[in-house]
């Protein structure tokens, strides 16, 4: 990792900002420009993973089609020492976890506006084929004025894209708490799949947690593809059913009963008197339990279980013979 004072390229390290799932993220000074940017590397593990340089052009690709106060700005790309690097613009502000954490539940008014500025975002996003795929907290920042940013678009699907398989990422993209059960089952999702992160993170504004939680991944999967979404206006008071049933379309297994895209949804939440609550009273989708079980994710979990505990057994079964 690089530290502060580095100089990577005509960058100069000032901070370490995060690291996400396969890179390090940095706040840097560009000597060329004069100008505090973000540079973000990939960490060890991805260095030499031919599918990385690939990731950073298809992420600033995305980020230069796009033209939006709810979306990052890509600003370049590179290669210093045969490691290729990212640089997009500096956003100030709190990540969404961090309001989660501070501030909800938040009032319902205040999650409305919040998520209807990001759902405004990804409209955009949508309307010009970039699915985003890796919706969460942790992947928006807002600003002092309240604008929400979304960042982060290294899984994100583009029209036409082939898929790219990157070496130490699952074949399910996108992080459990907030992944789409046709995610979960290794398909590469649509703009419904954004609208069931959006009702997630949604959820959580509201409640100050997810609707699913659990020990392990492998038990919050399970519980998106197999049990019902506590209903919201039951779990919090003061959200309203017609909140709720919003809440609940975006939430629903099969993606043919959520919002068909996010204008719809924004439609609903800036006309909440209208919203028929019925959704309420039918569960959120068939089982996809049978599904997940043959799954790839499952499978990968399993075998990677697996191996390590033939690893154990021969290094067991060594050290006895060495005795």
């Amino acid at each position: 990792m690089l530290q502060i004072g580095d100089q990577f390229d005509h960058f100069q390290i000032r901070a370490h900002i995060a690291k996400g799932g396969m890179s390090d993220i940095y706040r840097v000074y560009d000597l060329l420009s004069g100008k505090e940017v973000v540079l973000k590397v990939p960490d060890v593990m991805s260095i030499g993973d031919p599918a990385q340089y690939e990731r950073f052009q298809r992420e600033l690709e995305v980020m230069r089609t796009l033209n939006h106060p709810a979306v990052q700005r890509g600003l370049g790309s590179g290669q210093y020492n045969n490691t290729p690097y990212l640089v997009t613009e500096l956003v100030d502000g709190e990540s969404m976890r961090e309001f989660i954490n501070r501030a909800a539940p938040v009032p319902p008014e205040d999650a409305i506006s919040l998520t209807k500025k990001i759902a405004d975002g990804l409209a955009t996003c949508h309307d010009h084929g970039i699915i985003h795929r890796d919706l969460k907290p942790e992947n928006i920042l807002i600003t002092s004025e309240g604008q929400p940013v979304i960042l982060d678009f290294g899984l994100a699907l583009t029209k036409g894209a082939h898929r790219v398989t990157y070496a130490n990422l699952s074949s399910a993209a996108g992080t459990p708490d907030y992944m789409a059960p046709e995610q979960i089952e290794g398909r590469r999702g649509d703009q419904r799949t954004d609208i069931y992160a959006v009702g997630t993170m949604l959820y959580e504004l509201l409640t100050g947690a997810p609707p699913f939680t659990g020990d392990n991944s492998l038990a919050v999967m399970a519980q998106h593809l197999n049990s019902a979404v506590p209903r919201l206006d039951r779990k919090q008071p003061g959200v309203s059913p017609q909140l709720a049933a919003v809440t609940a379309r975006c939430l629903q297994r099969d993606p043919g009963e959520r919002y068909p895209d996010m204008h719809a949804l924004l439609h609903d939440l800036e006309n909440l008197d209208s919203i028929d609550v019925s959704i309420l009273d039918r569960p959120t989708g068939p089982s996809y339990g049978v599904a997940f079980w043959r799954s790839s994710t499952f499978k990968a979990v399993a075998s990677a279980i697996l191996l390590l505990f033939a690893i154990i057994a021969i290094a067991l079964i060594l050290q006895t013979f060495h005795k």
